[in-house]
This record gives C-alpha cells, sequence and structure tokens, in this order.
C-alpha cells in the first residue's frame, strides 16, 4: 500500500522539480521517515515576514509548497499557498512597509491554488503600489518560479537554479507488490471513469490520455502566466521544455534579471526605493499623460502657470524617511438635474458640472503632494486656473528634483575638491537649500 506521501501526490498533476518529486515520493521509506520525523513534532510552517530598517517586508517561501496545510505539510516541512498569500497581503497593506522581497527556496509544490495565488499577489502588488522583487536562493522550481514570475525583478545566486516550467503526474503501479502479498482487489463501481489511475492495476491507455491532456492543460495555463510575467513570449518559455537554469543561464534565457544574493537584492531596493519613493511613482501613474524618467523630468521646465500654486515646503530631514500615502481618486460631483439642451440653464449646468469635477482633480492632487512634502493651495491654484494636469506635472517635477539632488549627493565619490565638478556642486546646492 502507498505511503502517506506517495498517496498524497500519486495521480495528481503537480509543480515540482522532478529530483525533489522524486525525493518525496519516496518518503515512505525507513531512512526517509527518520530525515523528516522530527517535523512531526514541529508547528506548520509559517511564511511569515520580517522587516529590515529600510522598510522592506522579506516573505520567505521555502520548503516544499502545498494547496493547504495539514498534518502532512507539517511532515514535509511544506508552507501552504495560504500563508504565503495571508504575509504578502500584510506586508503589501502594512504602512510601515515600503516594498517587498520575495526570498524564494523552493523545489514547487501542488498545483491546485498555485494560478489564483499568483493572481492574487499580483493584484496586491498592484493595488498597493509597492515595488515588489524576488531572490531565488538557493532554488525557485516550477510553483515556486510561478510565484517568483510575479516579482518586478528577480536575483539569482550563481549556483541557484530556476525555471522547470512544467507539470508532472506520477502513477505508482502497486499490482505486482499486491500479487507478492497475496492480495486481490475488487473494485465495483458505476461510471467507466471511477477508478482510472487507481494503484492496483496497471494504467489503462484510456487513462493515461485523459491524465495527459489534464496535464498539457495546465502546462499551457502555466506557460501563458511566466510568459506574461516575464515579459517573454510563449514560445520561448515552451521552448526551455521545462529545463532548470543555474545562475547565469537563468539571465541568459530570461528567468532572472541579475546574479546576486538577497542582501544584494535587498541594497538595489533600498536605492531604488531612495530614487523613486512609492510616493512618487503613484502620483506619476495617476496622470494621464505617459510616464517619465527622473532625467527628463528634472531637465523640462514646469508649466509656466504653475509654481504660483505651489509652496517648495522642504522634504523630510530624512530623504529616504518612509512616506505613507493614499492612492489619487478623481472625486466624482454629486449628479446634478440637467436641463435638455436647449432649454434655459443648460450651458449653466454643464459649466457647473465641469468646475466641481476640476476642483475635485485639483484637490485630489493637493492632498497626494502634501504627504509627500509638497504644499499645494487648491484655491490659488483654480483661481488662477491652472489645469489638473498642469498642476500634477508641477509637482512631479518638484519631486524628482529633490529626489535626483539627493540621490547624486550621495552616489558621489568623495574628493579632495567637490567643488570642482558642477554636477556635484548643483546637486549639493539644491539639497541644501531643500534643508533650509
Amino acid at each position: 500500500m502507498l505511503d502517506p506521501v506517495a498517496a498524497r501526490l500519486a495521480g495528481r498533476p503537480l509543480a515540482f522539480g522532478w529530483r525533489a518529486l522524486d525525493a518525496l515520493m519516496i518518503a515512505g521509506s525507513a531512512q526517509a521517515r527518520d530525515l523528516v520525523a522530527p517535523a512531526a513534532n514541529a508547528s506548520t510552517s509559517e511564511a511569515n515576514y520580517t522587516v529590515t530598517d529600510t522598510g522592506i517586508a522579506i516573505v520567505p517561501i521555502i520548503g516544499p509548497l502545498v494547496t493547504r496545510s495539514d498534518w502532512l505539510s507539517v511532515l514535509l516541512g511544506a508552507i501552504s499557498y495560504g500563508e504565503v498569500a495571508d504575509a504578502v497581503e500584510a506586508a503589501s497593506t502594512d504602512p510601515a512597509i515600503r516594498a517587498v522581497l520575495l526570498e524564494v527556496d523552493s523545489p514547487g509544490g501542488e498545483i491546485g491554488g498555485l494560478f489564483d495565488l499568483v493572481d492574487r499577489i499580483s493584484g496586491l502588488a498592484r493595488e498597493s503600489g509597492k515595488p515588489l522583487w524576488a531572490a531565488a536562493s538557493e532554488s525557485a522550481l516550477s510553483a515556486a518560479f510561478a510565484i517568483a514570475s510575479v516579482a518586478e525583478r528577480i536575483y539569482v545566486t550563481r549556483t541557484a537554479e530556476a525555471g522547470s516550467v512544467g507539470i508532472v503526474a506520477a502513477h505508482v503501479d502497486e499490482s505486482g507488490a499486491d500479487a507478492a502479498a497475496g492480495l486481490k482487489w475488487t473494485l465495483v463501481h458505476a461510471g467507466a471513469k471511477k477508478i482510472d489511475g487507481n494503484p492496483h492495476e496497471p494504467l489503462t491507455d484510456s487513462a493515461r490520455a485523459d491524465l495527459q491532456a489534464d496535464v498539457d492543460r495546465l502546462h499551457a495555463d502555466f506557460i501563458e502566466i511566466v510568459a506574461r510575467n516575464r515579459g517573454m513570449t510563449t514560445e520561448a518559455v515552451r521552448a526551455t521544455e521545462a529545463a532548470v537554469y543555474r545562475g547565469a543561464r537563468a539571465v541568459e534565457i530570461g528567468f532572472a534579471d541579475r546574479l546576486g544574493t538577497v542582501d544584494l537584492a535587498l541594497s538595489d531596493l533600498a536605492g531604488s526605493l531612495a530614487r523613486h519613493p512609492p510616493g512618487l511613482q503613484r502620483l506619476r501613474a495617476a496622470s494621464p499623460q505617459r510616464p517619465r524618467s527622473l532625467s527628463a523630468m528634472t531637465t523640462e521646465p514646469a508649466a509656466a502657470d504653475t509654481p504660483a500654486a505651489i509652496d517648495p515646503t522642504p522634504p523630510p530631514e530624512n530623504p529616504e524617511s518612509e512616506i505613507t500615502e493614499a492612492p489619487i481618486v478623481t472625486a466624482q460631483p454629486a449628479p446634478l438635474t440637467q436641463p435638455a439642451p436647449g432649454q434655459p440653464g443648460a450651458a449653466a449646468t454643464s459649466d457647473a458640472e465641469r468646475l466641481r469635477a476640476e476642483f475635485a482633480d485639483v484637490a485630489a492632487i493637493a492632498a497626494q503632494a502634501a504627504r509627500l512634502g509638497v504644499t499645494v493651495d487648491a484655491a490659488e491654484a483654480m483661481r488662477k486656473g491652472i489645469k489638473p494636469d498642469a498642476l500634477r506635472r508641477s509637482v512631479l517635477d518638484t519631486l524628482a528634483q529633490r529626489a535626483e539632488a539627493n540621490v547624486v549627493v550621495s552616489a558621489a565619490p568623495a574628493s579632495a575638491n567637490p567643488g570642482d565638478s558642477p554636477i556635484v556642486r548643483r546637486a549639493q546646492e539644491r539639497a541644501a537649500a531643500a534643508r533650509k
């Protein structure tokens, strides 16, 4: 009879790296039981998170992944998809968290619930506006790679493995062992396919075809998810044939972005936060215009009619200090009873609605700017007829100038005479002026 581990895994589509699956399938042997027995006395693993002093939440995704926790997942040292989702959601909604890093070291897991988890994490990252990165240390295979693929940037160590974008289902034929033990099973059933894949007889051609079709459908969905998240074509992902890529090869194939450890990923992510605060990214995303790079924003002058409405309030003393902000929401004016076109008052009603909507936009921009350290006089802006788009651009330019000045100063090399560099000198002047 199958041991509990093999019974849990056999005959079900799985997103595991094959070597890990093979090891788990023999976990019923006495030697394997001795290896995993200590886990039976431990509590279920939890994918909680820790927070760095720069406000980055590290969510561990370590060990085999299962649809839900039970006694067997404790035995395997596995974590459930629900635990991963809860940890990412808690970090994404915590106002003290500025970004999330997934620390991944997993051979993969069950397919049930995986795709829904990937969609949920993607939605949380999009709604929170917080950067989500991942670091594979030392493996991000199959189901674990599907989760990591959500990240904006993936780091892999030189020896880390990534990929294995494939589905596997194992069938164990115990009929020979049954006969040797003097057992003969008789399965009484209704429905021709009711006992397809049972372990007490060889896999029939029909059962094999159905299982293969299921595996193929899930594989196609898996490929589509990875291709979408990594910006690759489905043909390129399928062409990997579920291969595993180590270190630099994972970067070359497009499954990772950079070689590096978790520490390097944290350092780079902290630097990115300093250059592009989440609030600045969210304000830019709210603009109807195509986002511009920081360098472009700092070289373009603000709209001529805008500066009078903005008070350049000094930024916090620590330019990398945490900024908590709410997304800009365009308030909608209360519905009005409009006269029919051509009737008296129709034009006045239309103008009133337009002005109310415009003021709502300006007020929302002013509220968002205040959270980012820029004071906007909404009433003054409306009095001078400054449009919301021009006001939004001016706020972005102000924030970009601050960010650029602080980053250049912090990144400038030590020099006996820093005044020799006009770029560094100008950046220092901007930073000093902002602190006054």
